[in-house]
């Protein structure tokens, strides 16, 4: 009988973390060996060119480079107060009385004991935290770069500025993506059936977000 209230569970569940998971591994492999096929290795490519521009010709593109970097600070730094946030409100939830965490109608599939609905909530109160120290190092980088990108380059060069530029976006790419994955897990609350759904089409979404689409000329105007 137990395994009946499960079984959905303990299915779809792994089953959505798999397909995102390796969907994000794949990604990872494209980046390292076709990075200039992907939204990610072309912005990496262009930034280092932007680094190398800003630092070669300081004295007039000072301004415009703090100006940039500030709001990549502001924009990391919403994601973080907004993931801390988050986590404050699910803490809440998890320790109030278990009159509050019920799903909100018996019908969903799945399983609805304390313990299961405690897990859903607890598994958000984890990602939303990763996603918060994500955000919080890509914040560190980025303070880094905002001081040493007007240095001259007799006393600092512009691929270790560079390097600490896509250690950032890396960070707070790893931070949204942690966040996004929060939504299917989100789902679980109504039962495992929309998890795997949203996961799926969230992958395909992604996808088509994530990969640049040339023809044939193009690529080989590119290489």
């Amino acid at each position: 009988m137990e395994f009946k209230k499960y079984y959905l569970d303990l299915i779809m569940i792994p089953l959505s973390f798999m397909i995102s998971i390796g969907y994000h591994i794949w990604l990872w492999h494209k980046v390292r060996t076709q990075p200039l096929s992907t939204i990610m290795g072309t912005n990496a490519h262009g930034r280092q060119l932007w680094v190398s521009a800003i630092m070669k010709d300081d004295d007039k593109k000072s301004m415009l480079a703090i100006q940039t970097i500030r709001n990549t600070i502001m924009g990391s730094t919403l994601m973080a107060t907004t993931s801390i946030v988050l986590c404050c409100g699910l803490a809440a939830v998890v320790s109030s009385s278990y009159s509050v965490k019920k799903p909100v109608n018996d019908t969903v599939y799945g399983a609805h004991g304390q313990f299961m609905v405690a897990l859903k909530y607890v598994t958000l109160l984890v990602l939303f935290l990763f996603s918060f120290m994500c955000h919080s190092l890509s914040i560190r980088f980025i303070g880094q770069v905002n001081f040493l990108i007007n240095l001259p380059q007799t006393y600092v060069t512009s691929t270790y500025v560079s390097e600490l530029l896509d250690k950032s976006f890396t960070l707070s790419m790893i931070g949204n993506r942690i966040f996004y994955s929060a939504l299917p897990i989100m789902l679980w609350i109504f039962g495992p059936v929309l998890v795997l759904l949203c996961s799926s089409t969230m992958v395909y979404v992604l996808y088509n977000l994530d990969l640049l689409f040339h023809d044939s000329k193009k690529k080989t105007a590119m290489a």
